[in-house]
């Protein structure tokens, strides 16, 4: 278990537990309205369906959990640069983008 996720207090079997319920959630048409506009949740561009991604707003490895409230659709680049940033400190990301 790397230093980072001891500092935060979760577990490598709690995270392996919100994956599968992220892969499951998937499957829901909950998920497939969500997706359906084909639109990144964090640089609003048009995404092909097939090329968006699941991306919990307060990552796993800080806590969040896979619940409706937390899981967002995202673009593969912004879902990679994100990382395991919070929003507050993905928006002070963009912020010095600019």
């Amino acid at each position: 278990m790397s230093d980072f996720l001891e500092f935060d207090g979760v577990d490598d079997a709690e995270i392996r537990r919100q994956k599968a319920k992220a892969r499951e959630m998937r499957k829901t048409r909950w998920w497939q309205q969500k997706t359906s506009a084909g639109k990144c949740w964090y640089c609003g561009r048009k995404t092909a369906f097939k090329d968006l991604t699941m991306d919990h707003l307060v990552p796993l490895a800080r806590g969040g959990k896979s619940t409706r409230e937390n899981i967002v659709p995202s673009c593969k680049s912004c879902n990679t640069i994100k990382k395991s940033m919070l929003p507050l400190e993905w928006q002070e990301y963009l912020e010095r983008k600019k």
